[in-house]
């Protein structure tokens, strides 16, 4: 068993609680459906927001749905003046069998324009 790190992302329409936590637990449900994991699997999940983003922390979906004992932690992305706004980003480190090659990163809405190279 490896550790991996699968990266995603969200944008959302708007800097309101509700858009944040549920855009937020749509890409984390994504993330665990796309990559085959369940809870157990996840180690840490480390959860950035734009700085326009500040109405709620999105860890709090990751709580909501079950990750109640898995280290969640949330920063802010640096500020870059041409950075896509509104986007909640999360790196999750697990344990898989998968190699490398098959994971799958996730980035929803208008955050696929991030990682045209990678987003499914």
């Amino acid at each position: 068993m490896a550790v991996r790190a699968i990266r995603g992302a969200v944008q959302v329409d708007a800097d309101e609680r509700d858009q944040v936590l549920e855009a937020t637990a749509e890409l984390v449900s994504e993330v665990m459906r796309r990559n085959g994991l369940d809870r157990d699997d996840v180690i840490s999940v480390l959860f950035t927001a734009t700085p326009d983003l500040n109405s709620e922390f999105p860890a709090l979906a990751a709580r909501g749905l079950g990750f109640v004992d898995v280290p969640l932690m949330c920063a802010a992305e640096i500020g870059v003046p041409h950075a896509l706004p509104r986007v909640v980003r999360l790196m999750a480190h697990v344990e898989t069998d998968r190699p490398r090659s098959e994971l799958n990163h996730v980035y929803l809405r208008g955050a696929q324009a991030l990682r045209l190279d990678i987003a499914q």
